[in-house]
């Protein structure tokens, strides 16, 4: 286990010491007592015996007696649900910069889904 989110890595190898998991990039995405990471990534298909498609992870870490926990974790499997967050993130975005009008500090709305 982690004890610096600089630490924090998803690489992955079997108890034959094979790698299983490659990681490519990775970004804090925030870093505290709860850290956020976003994973760049790869998995060795045995089948195969070559890497797959390259992946994204966002880790949630909790730190816990010194040391980061994952707590959960979202895997975006395609580069066509990738683009799809994207959009939906781009739409969303003037919501989040204009909260103060839509929302009040207990999360309440006053805006139709």
């Amino acid at each position: 286990m982690a004890e610096t989110v600089d630490e924090i890595t998803i690489d992955w190898m079997d108890e034959k010491g094979q790698q299983l998991v490659r990681q490519l990039k990775k970004e804090i995405l925030t870093s505290g007592a709860w850290s956020t990471i976003m994973f760049l990534y790869q998995e060795f298909d045995k089948r195969a015996g070559d890497w797959g498609p390259k992946k994204v992870r966002v880790v949630r870490y909790q730190k816990r007696g010194g040391k980061y926990v994952p707590q959960s974790k979202f895997n975006v499997s395609s580069a066509k649900q990738a683009r799809q967050i994207i959009e939906s993130l781009q739409n969303w975005l003037p919501e989040m910069d204009n909260q103060g009008s839509a929302e009040d500090f207990n999360g309440n709305s006053n805006v139709k889904p």
